[in-house]
């Protein structure tokens, strides 16, 4: 079957009404892809009313095995396995997916799945480039598909709260936002190439990716420090404060200048992308900032130490300041940056899913777009975000950029604006 016939069939087969469905309605999903992140989504869709896993996914036969297992414990039988994803988006019995794959498949899997009828709800970062992520936005239109990006931060009781009060003017007017992603990571050291494990379909876990010979170094989760399929910290850990940082400053859209510079220091091994770097966004009237460290370091403001790390947002406004963190929010006011106003947790929350799979899976039921906390169009641009950094990075300079266009105004960053796909693996230019 050619993918053309795929995809217009299961469109056929599988494609909801677009009406309201009733309360209770069973919604069906499937999870693909079943690292540590698929299994724990797994468990978080599982334990939702109305929800049942009926099928899950994964070229790794291993992980695959673990996910049938794992979705029996929890309740409603057995579900159906499959090692291709496109096997899975053929099944009429599907309603949803969750794409918990490494970054450089969750577009085409996005895509695929809103022509087959399916909603998604897709990790971050949405897409591993700039144009699939457009291509994303234009899928879920197209189909009128319900699409979550899991920038879960957005479902988070306090940190609603502190994105209510900076809309209230809790600081005053803000100039600027700041992430930090301070998270230290371990040289991966280096290794030779290798056959692929038992059980592991390779060719399908390139997807859309430029073939090379497997290296265990460059697969299961490694993958996030090469440019064919991660995007470095800034795009794993990134879109998390990205996001809440421009959430935070009110902007809808894109930068029209981004700069970013940094550096792989201190280790000699396999890692392509950097362990330190610093990008800075420039918007009319207001700047977002953020910098990544992926080696030895202290804090900074009043973000808190938390499992080891420092990960969080700083605003700064004409009357104060922010801090914004698993542990809650503090606000510093006045010249003496007095603190006049926290929530702070008991027990620091981590960026549980679980209030973003509910939002997710009434929007679903509803078929009303505009209940989603974080749909496919911010999850584009956030994401986007921490693309444009790593272009600059690359290219060794600052860029200037059209937010209207979502081009820069030079032809070698354009160019890494989108890849060259492998066939059959390609995301369509017209969805």
């Amino acid at each position: 079957m050619d993918r053309r016939s795929f995809l217009w069939g299961a469109a056929g087969a599988g494609a909801w009404p677009l009406h309201a469905r009733s309360a209770n309605d069973a919604i069906n999903v499937g999870i693909i892809g079943l690292g540590g992140r698929g299994r724990e989504l797994l468990g978080v869709f599982a334990a939702q009313p109305g929800c049942r896993v009926t099928a899950v996914c994964d070229i790794d036969q291993s992980r695959l095995e673990r996910g049938v297992q794992l979705a029996g414990q929890a309740g409603g039988g057995p579900p159906r396995a499959f090692q291709d994803i496109r096997r899975l988006l053929e099944d009429p019995a599907v309603n949803a997916v969750a794409v918990a794959t490494c970054n450089h498949w969750h577009a085409l899997a996005t895509v695929w799945a809103c022509q087959a009828g399916k909603d998604v709800y897709v990790e971050k970062p949405a897409s591993h480039n700039v144009w699939e992520g457009r291509r994303m936005v234009e899928a879920a239109e197209r189909y009128q598909r319900v699409v979550q990006v899991g920038m879960q931060g957005r479902s988070i009781v306090h940190k609603r709260r502190a994105i209510e009060l900076l809309r209230r003017g809790a600081i005053g007017k803000l100039y600027m936002a700041k992430g930090l992603c301070f998270k230290r990571r371990l040289s991966i050291g280096r290794k030779a190439a290798a056959p692929a494990p038992a059980g592991v379909d390779y060719d399908q876990w390139l997807g859309p990716a430029p073939w090379r010979e497997f290296n265990p170094n460059r697969f299961h989760y490694n993958w996030h420090w090469f440019w064919d399929t991660g995007n470095g910290d800034i795009g794993n850990q990134g879109p998390h404060q990205m996001d809440l940082a421009r959430w935070g400053l009110g902007l809808k859209g894109l930068p029209n200048l981004v700069y970013s510079s940094g550096a792989k220091f201190i280790y000699d091994d396999d890692q392509e992308t950097p362990n330190t770097q610093l990008a800075v966004f420039s918007y009319p009237g207001s700047q977002i900032v953020f910098e990544v460290r992926g080696l030895v370091t202290t804090g900074e403001g009043a973000i808190v130490l938390d499992g080891g790390n420092f990960i969080g947002n700083l605003f700064f406004g004409s009357e104060g300041v922010m801090a914004l963190d698993a542990r809650g929010f503090r606000i510093f006011a006045g010249e003496k940056r007095e603190l006049v106003q926290e929530m702070k947790l008991v027990e620091p929350q981590p960026d549980t899913p679980a209030p973003h799979v509910a939002n997710f899976l009434s929007a679903v039921r509803s078929r009303n777009m505009r209940d989603l906390a974080a749909p496919i169009q911010e999850g584009h641009i956030s994401a986007a975000m921490c693309h444009l950094a790593n272009i600059s990075y690359r290219v060794g300079r600052n860029l200037d950029f059209d937010p209207g266009r979502e081009t820069f105004n030079s032809e070698d960053a354009n160019a890494l604006l989108s890849r060259n796909y492998r066939k059959p693996y390609a995301v369509p230019d017209k969805v």
